[in-house]
């Protein structure tokens, strides 16, 4: 009896461990997928950090642009 119940136990010791050792596989799995997934959403938010850079850029030089028509127009108006 002592040698069954042992063998029972290491057979659902080694049950345990299987279902374990999946776990961390699928646990790890999912990890690289977020990791993956963490990647993507990064460079999108560096993308469009980037093209709102530019677009200030292009705003200020619009803005600098007007404000030198403005100036003109200003001169013109004066004589």
């Amino acid at each position: 009896m002592d040698n069954d119940f042992i063998l029972k136990q290491f057979g659902e010791i080694e049950h345990k461990v299987s279902n374990l050792i999946e776990n961390c596989k699928a646990q790890a799995a999912a990890n690289s997928e977020l990791k993956n997934k963490l990647n993507s959403l990064e460079e999108e938010i560096q993308g469009k950090v980037e093209a709102e850079n530019n677009y200030a850029e292009e705003k200020a030089l619009i803005r600098s642009k007007i404000d030198g028509l403005l100036a003109r127009l200003d001169d013109i108006a004066d004589l």
